[in-house]
């Protein structure tokens, strides 16, 4: 009876001190529940579940009854009792309809986007993992909001309300990724990021200067990468990882990725690798303008060329490319206050067409009648950063959370051209090294006010080369760069923000920034005849904000926002040397401002039980002192011969003003498994004209856009069939410099225009079990030739999309 006795203490004993490991996963997809706050009111404690929906409750084994909140998921009261007879699995619902969704807006300091004054669009990995975006401009796409152009298949240029390129910012871990040489035109630098590598990804509308600095004027995109994960549950080691197998039909994708996470007690490591071949891009037959198709194409044989007839008119040959991305994390918990990660991303494409100059038919001179370039190419674009962060959470008199950022990136961009017949190639390539560092920190005050300040610096130095080489003999020899080699751009920058709860259903906003920045540069007048060696700018600019929230009851929001931005000139902006387009060459104009934008701001969202939603926001914004490309007199001329070419002369001026309206509109709908997801983008903008002092649309406005999902999921099955479609913008739509580009079809009467076009598509995936997923789409079902506004290459014809997604 003693020995019984024992073995009924030691087991009761046992099973009091041995781990438990709770495992929540989604009640339909089987997937694992992240950020699950299991709660114990009663002992006053709280465990959080981690990316594999686990959590250990041995800790909670006393309490009566435990609370299991997600933002996105119903809530569950349940017993210890229960969970063991369900043997620790819970599965959640989702409330599909929310206002509470946490967001992150700045540093990863995290909010209920109940209480931003601003409207932002979250990207859910696992909705995004559902439509296998092949880049990160295509994840950004799958938002709704963002507009997407591309001038080739390598690309990838978001516009954000009616702004985009150098007037929207990348964010990517807390660092920002817009360089000194950030252009105006369209730019592909958002490939670099692996689109099957991201942990959040948030598009943040409207000027964000006050928390950002320079650029984020149209809004900001920030992206948050895969973090390493400490072991947990008492294990000495933890190994998880995902794997993805992807092709699709239209470009011949071949795609493979792998990430791993070794976690222990406090070190984690984490490592990803994608590797991506992209075939020539094949586009749709039905419909469309016939310019859409490649008739021709230029080959090169012993050194002549010949242009070549394209046997398949909707291949679009030349467009292929290919892409390498890796990324490696330590993480280090020195205790339970400090946190240290030091992180390297690489990435890395092919050399890649621009497209968009390939087709371009030459109309005088003694090759009238041929195309224009044989060769028009990027070379690799390569990027890389080296990241170390710092954050020590514990409660002091000046903050409750610091964080501490530095970071160093390379870039690499160039570019080569070579017209027909000329035996000359002609290459600029530029590197920039950027060096940032950001120091953040968060107070609260009691219950009611929270403050976040912090400051800034960020170091750019720009080296550029350029040449022409003989393709026969090789022979090579220095020319004029497009930008001025050694120049530097600084930034510098400190604000503050402020959260006043004013009751529990109406908090303020407001925030203030001061940012410095110089620009150096010396230019080389041996090659060039710059009317001046040597340019030095600098100037101040203040931003601020101010907005409210009002939540009359849980389910109905109110916000309304002002905000003043603004954005430094950079170096492309003053002293970069291009031919923008045939005909006209852009010189430096080292007499720049800094542009500012004023943006008003008002939005609601109503929750109608949990089956429905809607939200609204309407913005008006007014860009003062903008940057833009006029007319100009250079050394007393306004037009020079430069690479053999008599050129207008322009360069880039304070010389305009930009108006931007606009609203965008949400729908969810959800009933027992069938859901409608709808959004909905109108943007407006005029720009002004120096000579005529007339408004003429704005470049980045993209036509009125959307698109709208039809949704089931049950279980271990979704379907989705969707319709993603543009407006048509006539001729008198466009702005100046689109009616006079190439890539436009032509209406009656020879003018460019823009057609409406829409597409159906239809993506399923079958959740084997919470670790395997196989997935199946059709785009573009109708296979309808249309070409995105702005684009220089057509967009996808039917695709056949096949994935498989592993996790362990």
């Amino acid at each position: 009876m003693k020995i019984y006795s024992f073995v009924c203490i030691l087991v009761c004993w046992t099973s009091l001190t041995m781990g438990q490991t709770i495992i929540l996963s989604d009640y339909d997809t089987g997937i694992p529940i992240q950020g699950a706050n299991i709660i114990s009111n009663d002992l006053n404690r709280t465990v959080v579940s981690d990316s594999n929906g686990q959590a250990d409750i041995t800790m909670l084994k006393l309490s009566k009854k435990l609370l299991i909140t997600q933002a996105n998921y119903h809530k569950v009261e349940v017993t210890y009792e229960q969970l063991h007879q369900a043997n620790f699995n819970l599965t959640l619902n989702s409330k599909n309809l929310t206002l509470n969704e946490v967001t992150i807006l700045r540093k990863n300091w995290e909010n209920q986007r109940i209480t931003s004054p601003n409207r932002i669009a979250s990207i859910k990995m696992k909705d995004a993992a559902f439509q296998n975006p092949q880049t990160a401009a295509d994840l950004l796409g799958a938002s709704g909001y963002a507009f997407i152009q591309k001038s080739q298949l390598g690309g990838g240029s978001p516009m954000l309300r009616g702004y985009a390129t150098n007037r929207v910012l990348y964010v990517v871990d807390d660092v920002r990724m817009n360089t000194a040489i950030f252009r105006a035109g369209n730019l592909q630098n958002v490939i670099s990021l692996d689109a099957n590598a991201m942990e959040s990804t948030e598009v943040i509308f409207g000027p964000g200067s006050v928390m950002y600095g320079s650029d984020a004027i149209g809004g900001i995109m920030k992206f948050g990468t895969l973090e390493p994960k400490l072991a947990k549950f008492n294990k000495q080691v933890s190994v998880s990882g995902n794997a993805l197998m992807r092709t699709s039909s239209a470009n011949s994708e071949m795609t493979a990725h792998g990430n791993l996470n070794i976690g222990l007690k406090k070190w984690a490591f984490l490592s990803s690798f994608t590797r991506a071949i992209y075939g020539d891009l094949r586009a749709g037959t039905k419909g469309g303008d016939s310019y859409f198709y490649r008739p021709s194409y230029v080959t090169t044989i012993d050194n002549k060329d010949y242009m070549v007839q394209n046997k398949d008119s909707s291949l679009q040959i030349g467009s292929k490319y290919n892409q390498t991305n890796f990324m490696q994390k330590i993480r280090f918990q020195a205790n339970e206050y400090l946190n240290l990660e030091y992180a390297v991303h690489v990435s890395q494409t092919s050399s890649f067409n621009r497209y968009d100059r390939l087709y371009v038919v030459q109309t005088q001179g003694p090759y009238k009648n041929k195309l224009r370039w044989a060769e028009w190419y990027y070379g690799p674009q390569k990027w890389d950063m080296q990241r170390l962060g710092m954050q020590y959470t514990k409660s002091k008199i000046v903050f409750d959370s610091i964080r501490f950022v530095a970071a160093l990136q390379h870039f690499e961009e160039s570019r080569y051209e070579r017209e027909f017949m000329f035996r000359e190639l002609h290459m600029q390539r530029e590197r920039v090294r950027a060096f940032s560092m950001n120091l953040d920190a968060e107070k609260n005050v009691k219950s009611k006010l929270q403050i976040l300040y912090g400051a800034e610096w960020v170091h750019n130095v720009v080296n550029s080369e350029a040449s022409l080489t003989h393709v026969i003999t090789l022979e090579s020899l220095p020319t004029v760069t497009r930008y001025p080699d050694g120049s530097t751009w600084q930034s510098m920058g400190l604000y503050t923000n402020l959260k006043y709860n004013l009751s529990s259903r109406l908090v303020l906003n407001a925030g203030i920034r001061y940012n410095y920045y110089l620009i150096k540069a010396s230019f080389d007048t041996a090659i060039f005849q710059f009317p001046f060696s040597q340019a030095n700018m600098r100037n101040g600019a203040l931003s601020g904000s101010i907005g409210a929230v009002y939540t009359p009851m849980e389910s109905w929001q109110i916000y309304a926002s002002i905000a003043r931005g603004f954005r430094s000139p950079n170096i492309d902006d003053m002293g970069k040397v291009f031919e923008s387009t045939p005909g006209y060459l852009v010189v430096p104009n080292p007499n720049l401002r800094p542009e500012k934008v004023y943006n008003f701001e008002l939005g609601m969202a109503k929750k109608f039980n949990n089956f429905l939603k809607i939200d609204f926001s309407a913005y008006q914004t007014y860009l003062l002192d903008a940057l833009v490309r006029q007319d100009y007199t250079f050394n007393g001329q306004t037009t020079i011969r430069y690479l053999g070419n008599h050129s207008k002369i322009q360069a880039v001026q304070n010389a305009s003003e930009v108006r931007v309206h606009g609203i965008q509109l949400g729908l969810d709908f959800y009933y027992k498994g069938f859901g409608v997801n709808s959004a909905f983008s109108y943007q407006n903008g005029k720009e002004k004209n120096v000579d005529s002092l007339k408004y003429f649309p704005l470049r980045h406005a993209a036509p009125t856009f959307g698109s709208t999902h039809f949704t089931y999921t049950r279980k271990k099955y979704k379907l989705d069939f969707y319709v993603v479609y543009n407006a048509k913008m006539d001729a008198d739509d466009l702005a100046l410099t689109e009616r006079i580009n190439y890539s436009y079809a032509k209406n009656a009467k020879g003018e460019n225009y823009v057609a409406a076009w829409h597409t159906l598509n239809l993506k399923g995936a079958y959740f084997i079990n919470q670790n395997v997923v196989i997935a199946l789409g059709i785009e573009n079902i109708m296979d309808r030739l249309y070409r995105p506004y702005s684009s220089g290459i057509s967009a996808p014809g039917r695709n056949f999309i096949a994935s498989i997604r592993t996790k362990f």
